[in-house]
Order: C-alpha cells, then sequence, then structure tokens
C-alpha cells in the first residue's frame, strides 16, 4: 500500500472512531485471550479533567497509571490550548482526525508549532517541553506507550486543575 493509500485508511479509521462511544476485550474464535478489537461504537468516552474541561478520553488497551502498555484516544474540542508541559515517558502519538498543532519548547508560541494532519506521527522523548492547540475544529489522536502516563505542566497556574 503507498502512502496515499495509507493516509485514506488512516483518515477512514479517523472517521469511525471520531463518531465512537467502552472498549471491550474479547475472546477471539479461537481462544485468544486478551485479544483486542474495538468497534466505533464500543469506544466509551469519559472526561480527561488533567488535560482540560471539554477534553475527552477512552483508554483501549491497559491502563495508563501502570508500567504497563496502554492505548487511549484523545479527542479535543475545537479551538483548545494545552499549555506548555512534559510527559515522564515517552509519548507516542498519531493524529487520527483534523489538524494537530505541536510545538517543543518552554515557551507556547504558535509560530514554532508544527501541522499535524491525520495520519500523521510524533514521538517525544521523557521531559521534552511541549504545548498543543487545536484550530477551528476537533481533534482525535491515538495515544501510546508504557505507562506511567502523566502530564506536568510549567507553569503550574495553567494546570486544568488550578483553573477550576
Amino acid at each position: 500500500m503507498g502512502k496515499k493509500g495509507i493516509l485514506v485508511a488512516l483518515s477512514a479509521l479517523a472517521i469511525m472512531l471520531a463518531g465512537g462511544a467502552l472498549a471491550q476485550t474479547h475472546e477471539g474464535e479461537k481462544g485468544m485471550p486478551g485479544h483486542v478489537m474495538v468497534t466505533p461504537e464500543q469506544v466509551q468516552w469519559s472526561d480527561a479533567p488533567s488535560i482540560g474541561p471539554g477534553v475527552k478520553i477512552a483508554v483501549l488497551e491497559g491502563t495508563m497509571k501502570d508500567e504497563s502498555p496502554f492505548t487511549a484516544l484523545i479527542k479535543f474540542p475545537a479551538d483548545f490550548k494545552v499549555p506548555v508541559h512534559t510527559h515522564p515517558v515517552t509519548e507516542r502519538v498519531t493524529v487520527l482526525s483534523g489538524n494537530f498543532y505541536l510545538g517543543i519548547g518552554d515557551e507556547f508560541d504558535r509560530a514554532k508549532a508544527e501541522t499535524l494532519p491525520p495520519g500523521s506521527v510524533a514521538l517525544m522523548p521523557p521531559g521534552v517541553a511541549m504545548f498543543a492547540y487545536t484550530e477551528g475544529e476537533e481533534s482525535v489522536i491515538q495515544l501510546h506507550g508504557t505507562g506511567p502516563w502523566g502530564i506536568t505542566y510549567l507553569n503550574p497556574e495553567e494546570s486544568p486543575a488550578v483553573k477550576k
């Protein structure tokens, strides 16, 4: 499959997932425990207060709190800003729908952000200061890695926990 075919397949997946609603673990026909298959109708979104109001998350695999692999979807509303922050583990992001804007640095500067359209991938090592935002449309990303995952805001006053 060529590059265009891969982008078309990822875009189709993004459209299916963006409309979704519980990731379920299914035992395969041959009794394969741990086999995970998720359809868009099974995605169960919940609030993601550590990221901010209006942001939704659906953990599809594992738990983000343990030292184990996880896969999650994160849905950002239109015109949303994620202040400068770091993560304790490598962050692996795949953009599924909408444009997602990501910048590296210890100051929020839209001019330094890259536009990541659907199908884009970003890999950031632990401790890298970054910021993100959406513009004019909802964006859905897939986040996967090995936990424990967390988010630490460089300016504690910008943390959603403080802004309540």
